[in-house]
């Protein structure tokens, strides 16, 4: 009987404890993804804030679709966002692979990956303009030693969208290889002990093993990893501002100028929902495999 009436006791204390939190998100995240998405049908001025806000219906999004510029930023934000997703998974799977076993001065190792996922995003994006200025870089005068002329990185459009994405590897990379690194040192060593006395191989030990056990966590870095790439604005508008053109512009810095150089909130709105829906159908697609390989 008692054990019977504790239960509704902790269901309520549990859902008091939560309230205010739920409460404060409910104002700091669901309110106001229901006023960007209610803006988003409505054409309003920045620089008229004192006007009403004029209902226009969909408008806002057939002139989005409509634009050419706004497909060129998704663009550039699908091409940044897979490469950059890709390779930070492949190069943090593979250190963490290399560096698994106890390998000697693995703290210090850890310890140098760590460092640029601490530095603030503007010091990357300056540090990295040091690196690829044409004239006095580093990366430019190493080339010359192979005769190889300067290199005008972040003036080529092609070269300025490959500069930030391999500028977003080296900082985001560690954070990917940490994951994974406490994923594989969370394997039971007997399960790698049977494999070796079964005979298997590395590659059979590394796709049978493995890799099925730390599905789930590569699986959560792949998401994480995806959400906050859409966030690389300070970066970019660091070392490029979106230029040469529009050749870096993604999607949240087509946004900003949209909203604070053009003035258009509710445009800027709209902007915001398909950048929104976006990021959660790659999510999607990104987690759906982990969570049939978990159902299973």
């Amino acid at each position: 009987m008692g054990k019977s009436m504790s239960k509704p006791r902790d269901t309520i204390s549990a859902y008091c404890f939560s309230a205010p939190a739920l409460v404060l998100l409910m104002f700091v995240l669901v309110l106001p993804a229901f006023l960007g998405l209610r803006m988003s049908f409505f054409q309003w001025q920045l620089s008229a804030l004192r006007t009403q806000p004029v209902f226009v219906g969909f408008e806002n999004y057939r002139e989005l679709f409509s634009s050419i510029h706004f497909w060129a930023s998704v663009r550039t934000t699908l091409v940044f966002t897979l490469s950059v997703v890709v390779l930070e998974v492949v190069l943090g799977l593979a250190l963490a692979l290399v560096l698994e076993h106890g390998v000697p001065g693995l703290r210090f190792f850890r310890t140098v990956f760590v460092l640029p996922m601490m530095i603030a995003p503007v010091v990357v994006g300056v540090l990295w303009g040091f690196l690829y200025h044409p004239q006095f870089g580093k990366i430019n005068y190493a080339l010359q030693a192979f005769e190889l002329g300067p290199v005008l990185w972040l003036a080529n459009p092609r070269l300025a969208l490959l500069s930030v994405i391999l500028t977003d590897v080296w900082q985001w990379t560690p954070f990917v290889f940490l994951v994974l690194l406490a994923g594989l040192q969370g394997i039971p060593q007997h399960l790698l002990y049977a494999a070796k006395v079964d005979g298997a191989n590395y590659m059979q030990t590394l796709l049978h093993i493995k890799i099925p056990h730390i599905a789930p966590v590569l699986g959560i870095a792949t998401v994480l990893r995806l959400i906050d790439s859409f966030r690389g604005l300070v970066v970019i508008m660091t070392l490029t501002n979106g230029g040469p053109g529009v050749a870096t512009e993604i999607l949240p810095l087509h946004l900003q100028r949209i909203a604070f150089e053009d003035h258009r909130l509710g445009k800027a709105s709209a902007v915001a929902v398909l950048l929104f829906l976006l990021t959660s159908l790659l999510t999607c697609i990104f987690i759906l495999p982990t969570m049939r390989r978990q159902a299973r």
